[in-house]
């Protein structure tokens, strides 16, 4: 899988552009990002990857790309 399709799915959650996100956003400092947006992007990743994240994993990432990185880790 590719993380092309990972910020899709993170705009979709966050109700933003996709244009917005890119491999390198710091996500925690979009306009959009609240503790709400957090839960969001949880679910979805639990969702559409059958992966479980925490908030410390969102705490400890920073970009989309981190993210990714730690999804997919966990998806292999």
């Amino acid at each position: 899988m590719k993380i092309e399709k990972f910020i899709t799915d993170i705009a979709e959650a966050l109700e933003i552009e996709t244009t917005q996100l890119a491999a390198e956003t710091e996500y925690k400092e979009l306009a959009s990002w609240d503790s709400l947006a957090a839960l969001s992007v949880i679910a979805m990743i639990d969702e559409n990857y059958n992966v479980s994240i925490g908030g410390d994993d969102i705490e400890k990432s920073r970009t989309v790309q981190e993210l990714w990185d730690l999804v997919s880790q966990r998806m292999a």
